[in-house]
C-alpha cells in the first residue's frame, strides 16, 4: 500500500512539472500581423508596445507585457537597444515552437526561419516566393540587438518610429533570404518611412513582438 502511494505521488508529482512544462510554451513571440497602417510612423516604442499587446490579446493571450522589438537613436548618446526590452526569455511562437532560449540564442543562433516566423495567430508571413514580398521586419537595431552608435551617420529608426516620411529604417529578413543576407534582424535600411516605401523595399511596416515578462 505504501508504495502504492508513493507511486501515485510520484506520477502526480510528473503530471504536474509535465504540466507547467506545457504552460510555459505559451506563445511569447510573433510577428504582427498588420502594422498600424502609418508606414513607420508607430507612436514611438509606446505606439509600438500597444500594438502588439492589442494583437497579443485579440489571438487569446492574456496576463502578458508585449514589447515591441525596436531601438532608438538619442543624440550624443547611445539609444535604447531592442534586446534590453524584451525580457530575457525563453521565447515560443504561437504554435508552440522554440525560437530562443534566451537573449544569447537569439541574436547568435535562433530558430527563426520563414516556417517559425509566424504571426500572433500561428499563420505564415509573406516572404521570399511570396507575392507581395513583405519579409522587411522593422528593428532599427545592429545584428547584436543594440542601437546604434551616437557617430552612425543617418537615420536608422524613421525618426524614433514618428515618421511616416522621409527617413530610413534598420529591417531584418524574417524569412532569412534577401540578396544573400540572411540577418532577421538587420538587413538593411528601407528606402523610405510611409508605407508605399516600406512596400517598395519589400516591406508592410510589420514588427517583432517578444512578451518581456
Amino acid at each position: 500500500m505504501r508504495i502504492c502511494k508513493i507511486a501515485a505521488s510520484a506520477g502526480l508529482l510528473l503530471m504536474t512539472v509535465s504540466a507547467g512544462i506545457a504552460a510555459d510554451h505559451s506563445m511569447g513571440f510573433f510577428i504582427t500581423s498588420t502594422g498600424p497602417g502609418q508606414g513607420a510612423n508607430l507612436g514611438g516604442l509606446d505606439g509600438a508596445d500597444a500594438h502588439c499587446a492589442k494583437l497579443a490579446e485579440a489571438a487569446g493571450s492574456s496576463g502578458r507585457t508585449w514589447r515591441a522589438y525596436l531601438s532608438t537613436q538619442e543624440e550624443g548618446k547611445r539609444g535604447v537597444s531592442a534586446r534590453d526590452r524584451i525580457g530575457a526569455g525563453p521565447w515560443y511562437n504561437a504554435n508552440g515552437e522554440l525560437i530562443a532560449s534566451d537573449l544569447d540564442q537569439l541574436h547568435i543562433n535562433p530558430n527563426l526561419v520563414k516556417r517559425t516566423a509566424v504571426d500572433e495567430n500561428g499563420k505564415g508571413v509573406k516572404g521570399r516566393g511570396d507575392k507581395p514580398n513583405e519579409h522587411d521586419i522593422l528593428t532599427g537595431s545592429m545584428a547584436d540587438g543594440t542601437a546604434y552608435f551616437p557617430w552612425e551617420k543617418g537615420d536608422k529608426t524613421c525618426s524614433n518610429w514618428t515618421s511616416s516620411g522621409e527617413g530610413s529604417a534598420t529591417v531584418g529578413h524574417h524569412d532569412r533570404h534577401g540578396g544573400g543576407n540572411t540577418s532577421w534582424n538587420s538587413a538593411h535600411g528601407s528606402r523610405g518611412c510611409g508605407q508605399d516605401a516600406l512596400k517598395g523595399t519589400g516591406g508592410a511596416g510589420l514588427l517583432y513582438c517578444f512578451a518581456a515578462d
